[in-house]
């Protein structure tokens, strides 16, 4: 039986999972390019497994298993697994715009199964549960002492909250990307160029600031 009030519950949930979901970081990084190679809907299927992954988490916390995620080696490890798939993203990304500046014009393309859908989904969700910033924010978000008096239900109502706050921020920024697309047109080979060097650079940059991150603990 939900005990705290509803709309203050939903409300919370939905500005924090926006504010959580609109910085820069490879989850939107990725989206776009799958947007922009694939059009909206590859970009969305990784959103999605991006909130089912979050969508897990959310319930492992509020059932008071996330604690268990959180001891140094456990974060450690995820942190590990979640830097060596950057790096391997930002290896393919790479490999795939040396590819693509070499290729002749008709050959350049992103690989068809990568970016599928069913892919898109399962990149997502590994993105998402490999990440220890995740059970991070997950603790803070609906595992403080003052959330986990308010009863389970509660909690699984604001993170359900939190996820519809994140997949909103997703649903806008996959159809901006798509909508500039069409406005710019598809600029040919550089455009694909481009994109996946400038996207592999930045899964580069998001791996060593993970890396940092995970030294500092």
């Amino acid at each position: 039986m939900l005990e705290a009030p509803l709309l203050p519950l939903l409300g919370t949930g939905f500005l924090l999972g926006w504010s959580v979901a609109w910085p820069p970081g490879p989850i939107n990084a990725e989206i776009a390019r799958r947007c922009l190679a694939r059009g909206f809907w590859a970009g969305f299927g990784l959103l999605l497994g991006a909130c089912s992954g979050d969508a897990l988490w959310a319930v492992l916390v509020s059932l008071g298993v996330g604690v268990l995620f959180t001891g140094p080696t456990t974060r450690a490890v995820m942190g590990g697994v979640s830097v060596a798939l950057l790096l391997a993203l930002a290896y393919v990304f790479l490999r795939g715009a040396w590819r693509s500046l070499r290729a002749a014009p008709a050959a350049a393309g992103a690989p068809a199964r990568f970016d599928s859908h069913r892919a898109s989904y399962l990149l997502g969700a590994t993105m998402a549960l490999s990440s220890p910033w995740n059970v991070a924010f997950w603790l803070a978000a609906v595992g403080r002492p003052e959330m986990a008096r308010q009863g389970t239900a509660a909690l699984l109502v604001m993170a359900a909250a939190v996820i519809v706050g994140a997949l909103t921020w997703g649903v806008l920024w996959s159809g901006s990307v798509v909508l500039l697309h069409r406005r710019a047109g598809p600029g040919g080979r550089w455009w694909d160029v481009g994109v996946k060097a400038l996207t592999g650079a930045l899964m580069l940059y998001f791996a060593v600031t993970s890396a940092r991150g995970l030294l500092a603990l």
